[in-house]
């Protein structure tokens, strides 16, 4: 088997059903794998019980709101028994708590459409009380009834306020409104109730995830099927049916793009902004109103759904239902692209990495042929220094990653990495040369993470570019997906090593700190490294290699940024709206009366913040765009990829982050 690592952060782990699997055979495979390679090992103990047991509750409950104090007594020893069912081979617990689980879901079934009578409340003097965290679990039924009628019928009164900002006429046809809108609500909460519905089989592998998210965050379990949607997240060419979806104001789903080439292509009947209704796939149909997101892009996504029957509603009204086969097509969303960016007499380039992509299963790019062929298109245009942005980039392929360090500096080292035996490797660019020698700007944010961190980190120890942003995510380790023993069709991913800078520290669990820190709306609340539990932390080596700095000295242009932004009125307004946003975060909201005025009142106000957040974020810089000539030549065949085009430019323009890497590249060019 190919030996295949992967520094990639943020994927999703959908789960497919592996029947007739005993779960204790499948454990003990697991933990046996993990202490036998996994870079940091733990032992089968109470500490892995409790994390084990609170983590899975969690995971099946994530609000504490299905399972009440008396649910729990049936299962209150698993909390400290879990290694010791697995030891002694009885996984009976999983059994009780996913009949629990389901007694729960038809127990939440039960109560909302009990509440749904003629009846129902139109307000309460009653409190509701908001919060991030998580209350503690409630009594019995009786509390949970109560609260449901509480949580329904502030959803009711949001939703009548949200219908228009004229309250006097709400209050007005109050009654007429109020009887619609609490049919849509009641559905809505019904919904919920098919989203949370699971296989035995589900369950068990939500587990399993679960017992091998103690050794790390970033390990895991894949069955067969989670296994082909992690490659496809490494790959920028994949199955697809050739419809890009978004939402639209009135949460429907509706069809952003159409990729040419596609079955909705040459459907001839799939238009833009149809909405999609309903998704049928091997007898069974998925409405898109009850479908959880995860299922959605499962089945769009997934290398498992290669075909499926499709209802949209056009403008006009008229529901149509077509069938779609799924063919391979190149990513367009997920694929490295570059624009020019002018400033006075001066022509800078723009590249926009998404993620670390290499040429896995079907894949045919990778991230470093296609950044080779963007830099060479940019040197045409003779540009005078060059931005790679990273931003939002979670990760991918490591050999990737390499490749792509060395094709920036001339030679030497990138990195260190660290085995759980203590064992190093110094990882190499072995060629000599470059295919861009001036200055550079790479930008990074918390979501920058593993591959996009070893790149930055390599650019900032080489002094070779000006790193621009935010903190990293603060991942430095890296993962190999294994087979469990004797099985086609369950896999681990497990961490195995950690990698270092060639100065010999790590940013593992505390992130790469930029050259030029720019404030950025909800910085404090990414979900970096070290809010996880589990993350390994990090740590400094004795190395001693040798390697040669960049010739450019950045220090000057490095402080005249850092004046920028602190005087800029862009970062000042970030810093209050940050300032507003906080307080839904870190603290427990205000009560808030079950009555439509005080509801109205809280809906306009937050509201009012999140429409200044949006206008804010939507603000176009003056940032001047051009493209290569290359890529102008294409898209006038091309229809699709002017508009891709389109959107990528008001992206750039919106990023103030880039606005200001332009400004350094300025003052670096003579």
């Amino acid at each position: 088997m190919k030996k295949i690592l992967f520094i990639l952060s943020f994927v999703p782990s959908l789960l497919a059903a592996q029947s007739d699997v005993n779960p204790c055979a499948t454990l003990s495979k697991i933990n046996d794998v993990f202490q036998r390679k996994h870079y940091q090992p733990k032992p089968l103990d109470d500490s892995l019980s409790i994390y084990v047991y609170r983590t899975f509750l969690e995971e099946i409950d994530e609000n504490n709101r299905l399972f009440t104090e008396e649910d729990l007594l049936k299962f209150k020893d698993f909390k400290y028994k879990v290694d010791d069912y697995i030891v002694s081979k009885d996984c009976s617990f999983l059994e009780t708590m996913y009949q629990s689980y389901n007694n729960v879901i038809d127990r939440y079934v039960a109560i909302i459409n009990s509440l749904n009578n003629d009846s129902f409340p139109t307000s309460s003097s009653e409190n509701i009380i908001f919060s991030k965290k998580s209350f503690p679990f409630l009594k019995n039924e009786t509390e949970l009834k109560a609260f449901y009628k509480k949580r329904i019928l502030f959803t009711l009164l949001r939703e009548i306020g949200e219908t228009s900002t004229n309250k006097d006429s709400l209050v007005a046809n109050f009654k007429s409104i109020y009887a619609n809108q609490k049919a849509a609500v009641f559905e809505k909460y019904l919904c919920k109730a098919s989203n949370l519905k699971l296989t035995k089989d589900d369950f068990n592998e939500k587990f399993y995830s679960i017992f091998c998210s103690y050794f790390d965050p970033h390990s895991d379990y894949f069955s067969q099927k989670s296994r082909s949607n992690f490659y496809s997240h490494l790959s920028s060419d994949n199955l697809s049916f050739g419809f890009y979806v978004s939402k639209n104001d009135n949460e429907e789903i509706y069809v952003a793009e159409i990729l040419p080439g596609s079955s909705a292509y040459y459907s001839e009947k799939i238009e833009k902004d149809d909405v999609l209704l309903k998704i049928a796939h091997n007898s069974i149909e998925y409405f898109v109103d009850c479908i959880a997101t995860e299922k959605l892009f499962e089945i769009l996504n997934s290398d498992n759904y290669k075909s499926a029957d499709f209802t949209f509603r056009k403008k006009s009204g008229l529901i149509y239902s077509i069938k779609l086969d799924k063919k391979i097509l190149k990513d367009v969303q997920n694929n490295v692209y570059s624009f020019i960016i002018k400033n006075k007499d001066k022509n800078f380039g723009y590249i926009k990495i998404p993620s670390f992509y290499a040429p896995f299963d079907k894949g045919k790019s990778s991230i470093s042929q296609d950044v080779t062929k963007e830099v060479y298109k940019l040197k045409d245009a003779k540009i005078d220094g060059l931005i790679i942005d990273l931003q939002n980039n979670g990760g991918g392929s490591l050999d990737e990653a390499i490749r792509l360090c060395g094709l920036f500096i001339d030679i030497g080292p990138v990195a260190v990495m660290n085995d759980r035996n203590d064992r190093k490797e110094v990882l190499k660019d072995y060629n000599r040369g470059t295919i861009f020698s001036g200055n550079m700007v790479v930008l990074v944010n918390g979501l920058s993470a593993s591959a996009s961190e070893f790149f930055s980190n390599t650019m900032q120890d080489y002094q070779r570019a000006i790193i621009v942003g935010n903190t990293t995510l603060g991942k430095a380790s890296m993962q190999r997906v294994f087979p469990l023993e004797n099985s086609k069709d369950e896999f681990v991913k497990i961490t195995l090593e950690k990698f270092y800078r060639i100065t010999g520290k790590s940013n593992q669990y505390n992130g790469l700190i930029p050259d030029v820190e720019i404030p950025s709306l909800f910085d404090k609340h990414m979900p970096r490294e070290n809010t996880n539990e589990t993350a390994l932390k990090g740590d400094e080596i004795d190395v001693k290699l040798k390697y040669k700095l960049f010739e450019s000295d950045y220090s000057s242009a490095i402080e005249k940024s850092k004046e920028r932004i602190k005087n800029s009125l862009e970062c000042k307004k970030i810093e209050a709206l940050n300032e507003r946003v906080n307080p839904y975060y870190d603290s427990e909201m205000p009560p808030i009366t079950l009555k439509f005025d005080t509801v109205y009142e809280d809906i306009s106000r937050i509201n009012s913040l999140w429409k200044e957040l949006r206008d804010f974020s939507e603000k176009e810089y003056p940032i001047e765009i051009e493209q290569s000539k290359i890529d102008l030549d294409y898209q006038k065949y091309d229809d699709f990829l002017k508009t891709i085009a389109d959107k990528r430019k008001k992206d750039v323009k919106q990023n103030f982050d880039i606005l200001e890497a332009v400004n350094i590249l300025t003052d670096l060019t003579p």
